[in-house]
């Protein structure tokens, strides 16, 4: 087949509106390198910037923003998560006044900003989800507050979607659309995001409140069926590539916007094969992307979103 006609019945498109662009933002005055994903940034504001103009030139889909406190400025309640002149809530007003035009996401969670590295209240050694709610709500209602044009619960806690829901309503905020992290699973992917955002559990793990990843496809669903129920807009499925068998059960059954995390174990474990020379960089990046917009998603979150868009010209 020539590459002429090969690009005429090609089915599946993909284009930088179809990638979103995660970014770390710290205190520092300067970037910093992250050890385990190479290429990739705690970014000062100044550095967070000019990556935000940069996915806009791009033509990015847009950015979602996570926020790295130091450890002496994290407690038991998470109260950076939403605290209103918070370091993201910052970084998202910054964001918004120097490039309107650019979707900012924001993810809503208290992992990044709690003492114990777990993503809600614990007491008793146990995360209390109820108790959680209300502050996965203020968070969410502080992100819009900012400007956040989407909010990005990824807490998995019951009810979750539902209280963020509500919150942003009696705010004011019901044009603010919800990217639930519907179906996210307890895998071992996330280490050098928990490395970037020192987001590590101080003990035990998350498998009491993430998904198994042995689980049957009846949990997904369940999972996705609720989150839809308590009004989600869109659906997200994290991790991407080991979990693309559920991107198609999602898409079969849900008349809204799905996403997919190609998160930072699968962007460093990439990296490192090609920096050995093992792999064909490009086309081991594009093919995963190619791969998951097949599947069902529409737009994909990936740190790898910059450097694909250069290669899509």
């Amino acid at each position: 087949m020539t590459p002429q006609i090969r690009n005429l019945v090609r089915e599946v498109s993909l284009e930088p509106r179809n990638l979103v662009w995660p970014l770390f933002v710290h205190r520092g005055d300067e970037p910093e390198p992250i050890g385990s994903m190479p290429g990739q940034l705690r970014h000062s504001m100044d550095s967070l910037l000019a990556a935000a103009d940069y996915a806009a030139e791009l033509g990015l889909g847009g950015v979602m923003v996570f926020g790295v406190l130091p450890q002496e400025e994290k407690n038991a309640t998470g109260t950076g998560a939403y605290d209103e002149h918070g370091l993201v809530q910052e970084a998202i007003r910054r964001i918004k006044d120097r490039r309107p035009d650019l979707l900012v996401m924001a993810d809503t969670c208290l992992c990044e900003y709690t003492s114990h590295g777990h993503c809600g209240i614990v007491r008793n050694d146990t995360v209390d989800n109820d108790a959680t709610l209300q502050l996965l709500a203020k968070t969410a209602v502080s992100q819009a507050s900012a400007g956040a044009d989407v909010v990005a619960p990824s807490a998995m806690m019951d009810g979750q979607v539902a209280a963020i829901r509500n919150a942003l309503d009696q705010s004011g905020f019901v044009n603010v659309p919800i990217l639930s992290y519907a179906v996210k699973y307890a895998s071992a992917f996330y280490g050098p995001f928990r490395d970037a955002a020192d987001s590590a559990p101080s003990f035990g793990d998350r498998s009491s409140y993430q998904m198994d990843p042995a689980g049957g496809y009846w949990d997904a669903l369940r999972e996705a069926r609720i989150d839809d129920q308590e009004g989600a807009d869109m659906l997200m499925v994290k991790p991407a590539l080991p979990y693309m068998d559920i991107l198609p059960l999602l898409k079969q059954r849900y008349d809204k916007p799905l996403a997919a995390y190609h998160v930072s174990g699968e962007y460093a474990m990439i990296k490192a094969a090609a920096q050995n020379g093992w792999i064909d960089e490009r086309r081991v990046v594009l093919e995963a992307l190619n791969a998951l917009r097949r599947a069902g998603a529409q737009f994909v979150l990936t740190y790898y979103a910059p450097q694909a868009a250069e290669w899509l010209g």
